[in-house]
Protein backbone atom coordinates (compact mmCIF):
# COMPACT_ATOMS: atom_id res chain seq x y z
CA UNK A 1 0.00 0.00 0.00
CA UNK A 2 1.46 3.51 -0.84
CA UNK A 3 2.41 5.79 1.58
CA UNK A 4 0.04 8.27 1.02
CA UNK A 5 -2.75 5.57 1.43
CA UNK A 6 -1.66 4.43 4.78
CA UNK A 7 -0.79 7.93 5.96
CA UNK A 8 -4.76 8.75 5.08
CA UNK A 9 -6.05 5.93 6.66
CA UNK A 10 -3.71 6.87 9.52
CA UNK A 11 -5.01 9.62 9.72
CA UNK A 12 -8.41 8.41 10.00
CA UNK A 13 -7.50 6.43 13.03
CA UNK A 14 -6.47 3.02 11.58
CA UNK A 15 -3.33 2.31 13.81
CA UNK A 16 -1.83 -0.71 11.86
CA UNK A 17 -1.89 1.48 9.14
CA UNK A 18 0.48 3.77 11.29
CA UNK A 19 2.41 0.58 12.46
CA UNK A 20 3.08 -0.17 8.62
CA UNK A 21 4.18 3.51 8.54
CA UNK A 22 6.59 3.06 11.35
CA UNK A 23 8.23 -0.38 9.69
CA UNK A 24 8.56 0.49 6.80
CA UNK A 25 10.71 3.67 8.50
CA UNK A 26 12.11 2.69 11.25
CA UNK A 27 15.52 1.57 10.00
CA UNK A 28 16.51 4.40 8.17
CA UNK A 29 15.50 6.65 11.15
CA UNK A 30 17.28 4.65 13.92
CA UNK A 31 20.42 4.85 11.32
CA UNK A 32 19.95 8.88 11.66
CA UNK A 33 19.27 8.83 15.17
CA UNK A 34 22.28 6.67 15.34
CA UNK A 35 24.82 9.41 13.27
CA UNK A 36 23.87 12.01 15.27
CA UNK A 37 23.89 11.30 18.84
CA UNK A 38 26.05 7.71 18.56
CA UNK A 39 24.77 6.04 21.04
CA UNK A 40 22.77 2.98 20.15
CA UNK A 41 20.57 2.87 23.42
CA UNK A 42 19.99 6.84 23.17
CA UNK A 43 19.46 6.43 18.87
CA UNK A 44 16.55 3.71 19.14
CA UNK A 45 14.98 6.34 22.42
CA UNK A 46 15.16 9.18 20.24
CA UNK A 47 13.63 7.31 17.21
CA UNK A 48 10.37 5.98 19.47
CA UNK A 49 10.21 9.40 20.24
CA UNK A 50 10.18 10.67 16.44
CA UNK A 51 7.44 8.47 15.76
CA UNK A 52 5.44 9.23 19.03
CA UNK A 53 5.73 12.62 17.58
CA UNK A 54 4.53 11.90 14.37
CA UNK A 55 1.84 9.82 15.60
CA UNK A 56 0.83 13.30 17.75
CA UNK A 57 0.97 15.55 14.75
CA UNK A 58 -0.03 13.57 12.07
CA UNK A 59 -2.93 15.88 11.74
CA UNK A 60 -0.68 18.79 10.83
CA UNK A 61 1.03 16.40 8.50
CA UNK A 62 -0.38 17.90 4.55
CA UNK A 63 1.42 15.37 2.41
CA UNK A 64 3.87 18.07 1.09
CA UNK A 65 6.67 16.05 1.08
CA UNK A 66 6.97 12.13 1.82
CA UNK A 67 6.18 10.70 4.96
CA UNK A 68 9.69 9.62 5.15
CA UNK A 69 11.09 12.82 4.76
CA UNK A 70 8.86 14.58 7.31
CA UNK A 71 10.13 12.30 9.73
CA UNK A 72 13.12 12.39 9.39
CA UNK A 73 12.86 16.17 9.88
CA UNK A 74 11.19 15.36 13.27
CA UNK A 75 14.02 12.94 13.79
CA UNK A 76 16.38 15.44 13.12
CA UNK A 77 14.85 18.03 15.64
CA UNK A 78 15.03 15.18 18.19
CA UNK A 79 18.09 14.55 18.33
CA UNK A 80 19.31 17.98 17.88
CA UNK A 81 17.10 19.06 21.05
CA UNK A 82 18.64 16.24 22.91
CA UNK A 83 22.33 17.02 22.23
CA UNK A 84 21.67 20.21 23.44
CA UNK A 85 20.05 19.15 26.42
CA UNK A 86 22.70 17.28 26.99
CA UNK A 87 25.68 19.67 26.34
CA UNK A 88 23.63 21.75 29.07
CA UNK A 89 24.49 19.39 31.34
CA UNK A 90 27.88 18.70 30.42
CA UNK A 91 28.41 22.61 30.73
CA UNK A 92 27.52 22.34 34.58
CA UNK A 93 29.46 19.39 35.32
CA UNK A 94 32.29 19.87 32.14
CA UNK A 95 34.04 16.64 32.67
CA UNK A 96 34.01 16.55 28.92
CA UNK A 97 34.16 19.62 26.35
CA UNK A 98 32.12 19.20 23.43
CA UNK A 99 33.23 22.62 22.02
CA UNK A 100 29.63 23.72 21.50
CA UNK A 101 28.96 21.37 18.58
CA UNK A 102 25.63 21.05 19.93
CA UNK A 103 23.15 23.07 20.25
CA UNK A 104 19.92 24.42 19.17
CA UNK A 105 17.76 22.70 16.21
CA UNK A 106 16.13 24.01 13.34
CA UNK A 107 13.70 22.18 10.70
CA UNK A 108 15.85 21.06 7.60
CA UNK A 109 14.69 22.06 4.17
CA UNK A 110 12.67 19.56 2.36
CA UNK A 111 14.52 16.78 -0.13
CA UNK A 112 13.32 15.56 -3.37
CA UNK A 113 13.45 12.11 -2.27
CA UNK A 114 14.28 9.37 0.14
CA UNK A 115 17.68 11.56 1.86
CA UNK A 116 19.08 7.81 2.69
CA UNK A 117 19.05 6.16 -0.43
CA UNK A 118 22.74 6.72 -0.96
CA UNK A 119 23.36 5.03 2.32
CA UNK A 120 21.60 1.66 2.14
CA UNK A 121 22.45 1.48 -1.87
CA UNK A 122 25.37 -0.64 -3.12
CA UNK A 123 28.50 -1.53 -1.51
CA UNK A 124 29.22 2.28 -1.74
CA UNK A 125 26.50 3.34 0.54
CA UNK A 126 27.71 0.49 2.72
CA UNK A 127 31.32 2.31 2.93
CA UNK A 128 30.10 5.46 3.30
CA UNK A 129 28.28 4.98 5.97
CA UNK A 130 31.26 2.88 7.44
CA UNK A 131 33.07 6.00 6.73
CA UNK A 132 30.93 8.34 8.57
CA UNK A 133 31.33 6.05 11.59
CA UNK A 134 35.17 7.03 11.66
CA UNK A 135 34.47 10.80 11.76
CA UNK A 136 35.01 12.85 14.82
CA UNK A 137 31.60 13.43 16.31
CA UNK A 138 31.77 17.02 15.46
CA UNK A 139 32.70 16.38 12.13
CA UNK A 140 29.82 13.47 11.20
CA UNK A 141 27.33 15.59 12.99
CA UNK A 142 27.69 18.23 10.66
CA UNK A 143 28.00 16.02 7.72
CA UNK A 144 25.11 14.65 8.97
CA UNK A 145 22.88 17.53 9.09
CA UNK A 146 23.83 18.89 5.78
CA UNK A 147 24.07 15.44 3.92
CA UNK A 148 21.04 13.40 5.41
CA UNK A 149 18.96 15.75 7.14
CA UNK A 150 19.01 18.17 4.46
CA UNK A 151 20.14 21.39 5.86
CA UNK A 152 21.32 24.61 4.60
CA UNK A 153 24.59 25.50 6.11
CA UNK A 154 22.58 28.75 7.77
CA UNK A 155 20.41 26.11 9.37
CA UNK A 156 23.21 23.78 10.38
CA UNK A 157 24.68 27.38 12.49
CA UNK A 158 21.69 28.06 14.06
CA UNK A 159 21.25 23.97 15.06
CA UNK A 160 24.81 23.74 16.46
CA UNK A 161 24.96 27.35 17.64
CA UNK A 162 28.26 27.93 16.18
CA UNK A 163 28.75 30.51 13.30
CA UNK A 164 28.34 29.89 9.18
CA UNK A 165 32.21 29.93 8.59
CA UNK A 166 33.14 27.06 11.15
CA UNK A 167 29.78 25.42 9.85
CA UNK A 168 31.58 25.16 5.77
CA UNK A 169 34.90 24.47 7.67
CA UNK A 170 33.45 21.57 9.90
CA UNK A 171 32.13 19.80 6.59
CA UNK A 172 34.78 20.34 4.21
CA UNK A 173 37.17 19.15 6.59
CA UNK A 174 34.48 15.93 7.23
CA UNK A 175 34.38 15.57 3.31
CA UNK A 176 38.51 15.55 3.24
CA UNK A 177 38.56 13.07 5.88
CA UNK A 178 35.76 11.27 4.51
CA UNK A 179 37.50 10.76 1.47
CA UNK A 180 40.80 9.92 2.99
CA UNK A 181 39.20 7.18 5.39
CA UNK A 182 37.34 5.80 1.70
CA UNK A 183 41.18 5.75 -0.05
CA UNK A 184 42.68 3.79 2.77
CA UNK A 185 39.81 0.95 3.29
CA UNK A 186 39.96 1.02 -0.84
CA UNK A 187 36.32 2.30 -1.06
CA UNK A 188 37.31 5.53 -2.91
CA UNK A 189 34.91 6.57 -5.90
CA UNK A 190 36.12 8.35 -8.93
CA UNK A 191 32.65 10.21 -9.41
CA UNK A 192 32.16 12.89 -7.12
CA UNK A 193 34.52 12.45 -4.74
CA UNK A 194 34.42 16.20 -3.53
CA UNK A 195 30.76 15.39 -2.77
CA UNK A 196 30.90 11.88 -1.48
CA UNK A 197 27.35 11.94 0.00
CA UNK A 198 24.10 13.71 -2.31
CA UNK A 199 24.90 17.72 -1.87
CA UNK A 200 22.98 19.76 -4.37
CA UNK A 201 23.92 22.19 -5.96
CA UNK A 202 22.70 25.84 -4.75
CA UNK A 203 22.17 24.40 -1.00
CA UNK A 204 23.81 26.51 1.45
Amino acid sequence: MPDRELVEKAKAGDQSAFEQLVLDNQNKVFSLALRLVNDREEAADLAQEAFVKAWQGLASFQGESSFATWVYRLTTNVCIDHLRKQKRREEVAPAVSLDDEEAGWAEPADRESDPQRLLERSERGKALARGLEKLPDWQRRALVLRELSGLSYQEIAQALDIDLGTVKSRIARARLNLRKILLEDGNFFEHGPSKPLNEKKGRG
